[in-house]
């Protein structure tokens, strides 16, 4: 088993095009070609829209901050520690500010399946997809019950081995958080070169 440690902290920063924030690149697959599976930090510092993402869905979870609305063909409202939202790519919605900036988690994944979701602290996670993480906003530690491995805050865990053990997340502090999630799980399974899912 051979886990990937990404430190959000020692990626660099690339500004948004429209000027109204900065991305952080985790992790994408391939590493090389065009990739299949994105997935990133952003700092929205402004009002403005997302950028388009044809044929890419994708989820979104704000981390830290008052929380974002949407301009969706549905109007979504997130604050942290609410679930992720899966969308389309393509609909680049708007997005206005609802105090001040916000720092947000992004899964992107190309024809594929993904899967994010919200972490409850100690609870085994059960995952039969191909590829598995986990994003951290506080210190913990992770186990698949075999190994453990002390995570730091903003820290993204990744693994493309097929084991399938459950993993858990335990943070460091007992104490209920005041806002916002422990961690999110993520998972990606890419389709074969025939179009099949393996």
């Amino acid at each position: 088993m051979t886990l990937q440690i990404i430190h959000a902290q020692e990626c660099a920063p690339q500004p948004w095009r429209n000027g109204g924030g900065q991305t952080r690149e985790l992790l994408v697959w391939p590493p090389e070609g065009e990739w299949q599976l994105r997935i990133s930090r952003a700092d929205i510092a402004a009002d403005g829209p997302f950028s388009a993402f044809p044929g890419v869905q994708r989820w979104f979870a704000v981390l830290e901050g008052a929380g974002v609305a949407l301009a969706l063909p549905v109007p979504q409202t997130l604050r942290a520690g609410d679930a992720p939202l899966a969308f389309d790519g393509a609909a680049a919605p708007g997005c206005r500010l609802l105090k001040g900036p916000t720092q947000d988690l992004n899964l992107m994944v190309r024809q594929d399946r993904g899967f994010m979701q919200i972490v409850i602290a100690g609870q085994p996670w059960h995952s039969l997809l191909a590829m598995r993480g986990l994003y951290s906003t506080g210190a913990g530690t992770w186990s698949n019950g075999a190994r453990q491995v002390q995570i730091s805050a903003h820290t993204l865990l990744w693994d493309e081995s097929p084991n399938t053990a459950p993993w858990t997340f335990t943070p460091d502090t007992c104490a209920e958080p005041t806002h916002g999630a422990p961690a999110y799980w993520l998972g990606f399974t890419p389709h074969t070169s025939d179009g099949a899912t393996p």
